[in-house]
């Protein structure tokens, strides 16, 4: 019998892959995503937007989330936005829609 080339490595390595929280991606290969430096990155933690997890020799991990978040900051950069602004205004989306959500919610959270 010829071994899944497709099977999961592991258990639970199959949903790494599916986590969008997985911190898949390191600072370099983030960064080439993104079009943008590791610097840009920094920036980012460095204003508190995003806090990449740390790999055991400390480097910076990211995930799909996170490179979705500095993507967005990305953009309004970009447009020509202050980059501390742009962490401002994505942060106040962020809570516009969480407190959205909370109040069309059939079940308020405390």
């Amino acid at each position: 019998m010829i071994p899944d080339q497709h099977a999961p490595a592991g258990p639970g390595s199959a949903d790494k892959f599916d986590d969008e929280h997985y911190p898949g991606y390191t600072m370099g290969r983030a960064a080439e995503m993104l079009g943008t430096t590791q610097n840009f990155l920094r920036s980012l933690d460095e204003a508190g937007l995003i806090e990449p997890q740390r790999s055991a020799g400390g480097h910076r991990r990211y995930s799909r989330h996170q490179l979705r978040i500095a993507a967005r900051v990305r953009q309004l950069v970009d447009e020509g936005t202050a980059i501390d602004a742009a962490c401002r205004i994505i942060s106040l989306e962020d809570q516009l829609h969480e407190a959205r959500r909370r109040n069309t919610s059939p079940h308020p959270v405390d």
